[in-house]
């Protein structure tokens, strides 16, 4: 004859008063904690505003059409980031220090084109000075792509030009030279000169080491600083320093 006995469970967790005096008294094991689920937690949603428009690149932007159709502004303001973002693109990008010979000088820097910053480094192998200008080109080419750098044997570019002038750095934009430097005193000299230096320098004449992001009052604050700079060094050197530019004959 079978016999079927009824085994009573109650809830999870629950105990009996025996079994609670049990463990009082230590002759049973802790009573294991009740697993429960972590509290439900929506994940946050993109707020998509302004900020939210400034982080997002081209193709975001153009599949966030949507999100954006029912507010006019941020409508307006995503399709004129991604006219930004495009112009930004379409610009020349260069990335490293060009070495050119005299007769494609035309060709690459006075007709490099109108919207294209070149600078231009006169130099001479086995000069020290020029050695410690070029490593700091050729990092700030590698930062700021948008600015084409060349460098061309001092000769080459212009023949019988004195090695007491080296090096030299013109500044050509829309076919024409706009800016000149003679020597490294305008850099800090030979024991000061650093990229950040030189980038401060050549932000006094004109936007050539600003990233894309950066806008005009940042490049203000460069030509400020490299101002600050010049007055220091003066300063230091006893002030009887004069701009080496005036030195440079065109």
């Amino acid at each position: 004859m079978t016999e079927y006995h009824t085994v009573y469970r109650g809830p999870e967790g629950e105990t009996t008063q025996w079994d609670d005096i049990q463990r009082r008294l230590g002759n049973l094991p802790p009573k294991a904690p009740v697993w429960k689920p972590d509290p439900y937690t929506p994940e946050a949603e993109a707020v998509q505003d302004t900020a939210w428009v400034e982080g997002r690149n081209v193709v975001e932007l153009q599949e966030a059409e949507e999100a954006f159709e029912d507010d006019r502004f941020l409508e307006e303001y995503r399709q004129k980031r991604i006219k930004e973002l495009q112009a930004t693109a379409a610009r020349p990008r260069f990335g490293s220090v060009e070495l050119i010979r005299g007769n494609e000088f035309v060709e690459k820097v006075t007709n490099a084109g109108t919207d294209v910053w070149v600078v231009v480094h006169l130099f001479k192998d086995g000069h020290t000075a020029c050695e410690l200008l070029q490593q700091c080109l050729d990092e700030l080419a590698a930062k700021y792509p948008s600015t084409k750098f060349v460098r061309i044997i001092s000769t080459d570019a212009i023949p019988k030009y004195p090695d007491a002038n080296l090096p030299t750095l013109l500044l050509y934009h829309d076919t024409r030279c706009l800016k000149h430097a003679v020597g490294l005193g305008q850099f800090g000299g030979p024991k000061r000169i650093t990229p950040e230096q030189v980038a401060l320098v050549l932000n006094t004449w004109g936007p050539l080491c600003l990233s894309p992001e950066e806008d005009e009052e940042q490049a203000q604050q460069a030509q400020i600083k490299a101002m600050l700079a010049r007055m220091v060094d003066k300063k230091v050197d006893g002030g009887d320093d004069e701009d080496e530019s005036s030195d440079f004959e065109d």
